[in-house]
């Protein structure tokens, strides 16, 4: 059996790659995605301490968080293509988004 102490370290350095990129990075698209990668950090972790434990609730942890980061990349491509419409630019840095009305 792997030991946990793997699969925490590899959520670790997961979610330091994306914490790295949501903070680095400019363009809207690449900083919804290292979202995605620090959700699926947790996720890995999730299912580690269930393994652990011998127990499902991480399992249904996991299926919740993946249900909420399914929302959370349908709402924020949704303001990304309509600020993409307003300012031709996924460029956060350069797209007012405070500006975003009807």
């Amino acid at each position: 059996m792997i030991p946990i102490e793997y699969f925490l370290i590899l959520g670790a350095i997961l979610f330091a790659i994306g914490a790295y990129g949501v903070l680095t990075k400019s363009n809207a698209i690449v900083v919804l995605m290292c979202i995605e990668l620090m959700l699926n950090a947790a996720n890995i972790n999730f299912v580690a301490f269930g393994a652990f434990n011998d127990d499902i609730i991480g399992q249904a942890f996991v299926v919740m968080t993946i249900s909420v980061a399914a929302a959370e990349v349908a709402v924020g491509i949704a303001i990304l293509l309509n600020a993409y419409k307003m300012r031709k630019t996924t460029d956060l840095d350069d797209a007012e988004l405070t500006s975003m009305r009807w």
